[in-house]
């Protein structure tokens, strides 16, 4: 595509009540903004006005239930404070922190949102309304805010799509110098949801936009089945991510995120914190089901036992991999004679 892309926000949206249609909520700002749909047209709603008006507001105090609730798995968790943040792979379909669910600007009804179960479906109800009502061939997205790996900040990607391809798969083509494309699949629906979050978001109370001039990501019959935000997911054997660093070592060991292990033995901190308890953590981790061992720990040692060599051993692997995870190296010493105990010596791993 080499036309001009234009986003506009539609303002004038009032607060979303339960029960209330996307579509006339949609239109209101349209009317507001001063924006006939055309042909080609991407409307881009955030998944909370979504949320809004299916009712998905709970009033449970306890956040850390309605999470898990919400989520299919954890792939990581970190003690913030007196809290857990955990990023899960959510029932919506997308891994996300604390599975979208959001107590920020749910109006006078405060509580905290939970997102859609099936975010596809709801751009499929939306779309055919806006289809019968405008008549022209556009494409729905529902957009939510996440961080990313490997990257400070959040973005708006897409949960939810329909009438659009979700993904520019240019494998098997050629670049612009005719070398051949292997790897490179451009995720188009998180790039829309993203570009719609330019012109609107949570501060500016804007919770929609249309963005014009990429009418060649539109499928040819929206009726026909065609892949949703939920296939942008990976999951399986192509999913590299499906634990975070700590937590893959720790699953490793019998210790998995999100568990009532993962608690017993500590959640790893978001923060700075002594390296005397992040010592004592990977102790707990290490010993987790191991019923022969024994730790005695030191400031800057372990002095580890257990009830033969063989099993010595196996402890102080486990104790290497547990402190990998803190940011800790373990350098055992020689067994004691009976070779029933050794010492096992910490110091700071080196960063990457």
């Amino acid at each position: 595509m080499t036309t001009p892309v234009v986003v506009t926000p539609l303002t004038g949206i009032p607060e979303v009540r339960e029960g209330d249609d996307l579509a006339d909520v949609l239109q209101v700002g349209l009317d507001h903004s001063g924006v006939r749909l055309a042909d080609g047209d991407v409307v881009v709603v955030s998944s909370k006005v979504a949320s809004k008006a299916l009712g998905l507001v709970t009033h449970d105090s306890d956040k850390d239930e309605v999470v898990r609730g919400e989520s299919e798995y954890v792939v990581a968790e970190r003690a913030v404070g007196d809290r857990v943040t955990r990023v899960v792979r959510a029932k919506a379909g997308p891994v996300m922190a604390a599975a979208g669910v959001d107590g920020s600007n749910t109006g006078d009804r405060g509580g905290w949102l939970v997102l859609p179960h099936d975010p596809d479906d709801v751009c499929r109800q939306l779309h055919e309304a806006l289809l019968a009502r405008h008549g022209v061939r556009v494409g729905v997205v529902l957009s939510d805010t996440a961080g990313r790996p490997w990257r400070v900040g959040q973005v708006d990607f897409a949960i939810g799509a329909h009438g659009l391809h979700v993904l520019d798969d240019l494998r098997g083509g050629a670049d612009a110098d005719g070398r051949p494309l292997e790897v490179t699949a451009r995720a188009v629906a998180d790039e829309l949801a993203a570009a719609a979050d330019l012109v609107k978001g949570k501060v500016s109370a804007v919770p929609a936009a249309v963005v014009r001039g990429v009418a060649g990501v539109l499928v040819d019959d929206p009726g026909e089945e065609h892949p949703g935000a939920r296939d942008l997911v990976r999951t399986g054997p192509g999913d590299w991510f499906g634990y975070g660093r700590v937590e893959a070592v720790r699953a490793a060991l019998g210790v998995e995120p999100g568990s009532r292990e993962a608690a017993s033995v500590g959640i790893a901190q978001a923060g700075p914190e002594s390296r005397r308890e992040a010592l004592s953590r990977a102790v707990r981790t290490a010993l987790h089901g191991f019923e022969s061992g024994t730790a005695d720990v030191g400031q800057l040692s372990v002095t580890l036992g257990a009830e033969s060599s063989y099993e010595l051993g196996r402890l102080v692997a486990r104790l290497q991999a547990a402190l990998w995870c803190e940011w800790l190296v373990g350098t055992a010493g020689p067994p004691a004679a009976d070779g029933l105990s050794t010492v096992v010596h910490v110091s700071a791993a080196p960063l990457p």
